[in-house]
This record gives structure tokens, sequence and C-alpha cells, in this order.
């Protein structure tokens, strides 16, 4: 099939340097037409496709040859397609790989507590410009950690290819919400720009809690009125006016640490007030950052859930503490 009128449109010596990079995607899924829909769409972002096929050939006897980036397709979570996404998350934890997992929300829970190794970005039944997205971002992070071995000849491809990527995102639905474009999530990866704004306020926050003493957790109840509030707002407004979600999610964890309850990730998405897939690459950044971590479990390994690290929970509670009766106004 043709590529939707997205192919690669440099020429000569760009095409030959693109061709010699290193970047391949490996696509499973069981879906034929999901299989041919993001063949179609790794091809029209001038990415190179390496192996196609259903998730059952991971349970292969040879283990088949994977991509630099490897995209998986699983709406639903049963039995066999868990196990398959277990063995590919050891996998690419062992190698310079990246992955990308697209679910449904219904399997969220499920696939997320299997992938706790490979640093997987997950995507909650995305349209095909946020495949091609996140495909460009992990683009970018696995190119960061070759960026020096590349000749300049390469370097420029690559940078070429990051552009191309996010053209075909915008024709394929555009990009209104997402926080990112693939551009410039790969050159953030690829150019070494030192800390984020995030993790720069999470190291600054730790070095404050070594100074300053403990403080409580504020009362639950307060904590919950302020996100009823706050996602009130949604009734009246466009969500989207009200920027980004990491706010909810630090309200809506900082609840349940002092109500000594756990949340799963589906439902801190939920609490977040944006799509999913949005949630869950906010909830990532914030785990990066040291802001959040992932906890198993330890009675069902199936299972996993999301929670303040400490650095995190002592902020928002000196937070609290310094607002005093004045936090019941906060919004």
């Amino acid at each position: 099939m043709a590529q939707a009128g997205f192919a690669y449109e440099d020429g000569g010596a760009e095409v030959a340097a693109l061709e010699r990079l290193p970047f391949a995607v490996s696509i499973f899924a069981d879906r034929p037409h999901v299989r041919a829909e993001i063949g179609e769409d790794v091809a029209g972002a001038g990415l190179r496709t390496g192996h196609c096929g259903e998730l059952s050939v991971l349970f292969a006897s040879d283990p088949i040859a994977i991509g630099e980036v490897v995209l998986v397709d699983c709406p639903q979570a049963d039995e066999a397609t868990l196990a398959a996404l277990a063995r590919l998350d050891m996998r690419i934890a062992r190698c310079d790989a990246q992955l990308v997992v697209a679910t449904s929300t219904d399997a969220l829970d499920d696939v997320f507590a299997c992938l706790s190794l490979s640093r997987a970005q997950l995507l909650v039944s995305p349209t095909r410009a946020e495949r091609i997205v996140a495909l460009g971002g992990m683009l970018g992070r696995s190119a960061g950690s070759r960026l020096r071995e590349m000749s300049e000849e390469n370097r420029l491809a690559l940078l070429r290819l990051t552009e191309q990527i996010e053209q075909v995102a915008r024709q394929l639905g555009g990009m209104a919400g997402a926080p990112h474009s693939a551009a410039s999530s790969a050159g953030a990866s690829s150019a070494g720009l030192g800390e984020a704004p995030m993790e720069q306020a999470s190291a600054i926050s730790a070095r404050e809690s070594s100074r300053i003493g403990k403080a409580a957790l504020p009362d639950p109840r307060l904590v919950r009125s302020i996100l009823r509030q706050r996602q009130l707002r949604g009734r009246f407004f466009d969500p989207s006016l009200f920027g980004d979600p990491a706010w909810d999610i630090l309200l809506d964890l900082t609840a349940a640490r002092a109500e000594h309850s756990r949340v799963s990730v589906s439902s801190l998405c939920i609490a977040s007030g944006v799509p999913p897939t949005t949630a869950l690459r906010w909830i990532g950044q914030m785990v990066d950052a040291g802001l959040l971590e992932r906890q198993e479990d330890v009675t069902d390994r199936r299972r996993a859930f999301i929670v303040l690290s400490d650095s995190a929970a002592d902020a928002m509670a000196r937070y609290f503490a310094e607002l005093g009766p004045a936090a019941a106004n906060l919004v």
C-alpha cells in the first residue's frame, strides 16, 4: 500500500543516511488490520519496520530479533497476552530498546502490572497520531544514548526524521492536547539539555526536606474537597484550559497516603482529569523525576500501584502546613 502521502520526501544523501541508521520498529499485534495500519504509519514517518506479527511469536523457542523500538497492541488482557508482555518486558529491560504498549481502559491495570522493568510507555486506545508521537519520543530516547557514536551525517538524518514524524502526526489527526511533540521529545533526549524543570523541582524539594522538619499530611477530607472543586470546573469549561494534570495527581495520591489506601494506575488516570494516555505520560515523567513511585502488590503480583515518594509526600505536607487555614479555600 502507498504510504498515504507521507513518504520521506528528501532524496539522495539524506535518504541514504537515514537507511543506514540502526533504528527499526518491531510491531506485535494480533489484529491484522491494526498491524497493517501501524506498519503504514511507521513507514510513512520514515522509520524502518523490523518484525511484524502476532504476540504469539514471543513464545518461539528461538527468540526473534527485535528493533530499537517495539510497539505492541493488546486491547485485551488475557493470560496468554500478559505472559507474552511479561516476557517481552524482561527482554526489553536487558537490551538497549524502547517499548510502547497500546491497550484499553479495561485492560490498563493488568497490563501496567506486568510491565515493571522496561519503562514502557503506555497508550490507551490511541489515535494514529498518538502512536506516531509516542514512537518519535521513544526514538529520541533510544538515540540519546548513542548520539556520540553517530556521524554528523547520521545526526542530521535523525533530526530530519524527527521533523518528519511530527509532520506525519499532524497530518494523521492533529496533535492538540499532546504535551510534547515527537520532535521536541526526541530533541530533548538527544541534545542532553540537562535537568527538566520537574526534575529540578524534585531535587529542590529533596534538599528542602532534609533541612526542614517533617510535617503531618493534611486531612484527606480537605484534599478530596479541593479535588472535587477542581473537577467541577470541567462541567462548565473545556478541561484543557486548566493546564497539566500534575497537581491533581499529587492531590489524589496525598489523600490516598493520608487514608492509608493505594491507588491503581487506572484510578489515578481518572483523578487526573485528562485523557488516560496523557495522564500516563505525566505519571511516567513524575516517576522519572522522583515524585511518584511504582509499588508492587506483595500479595498479588498481577497488581501494582502508584504512590507518592517520601520526598514528595513531605513536600505536600509542608505545603499544606504553610497554607494553614487558607488551604480550605484552595482550588
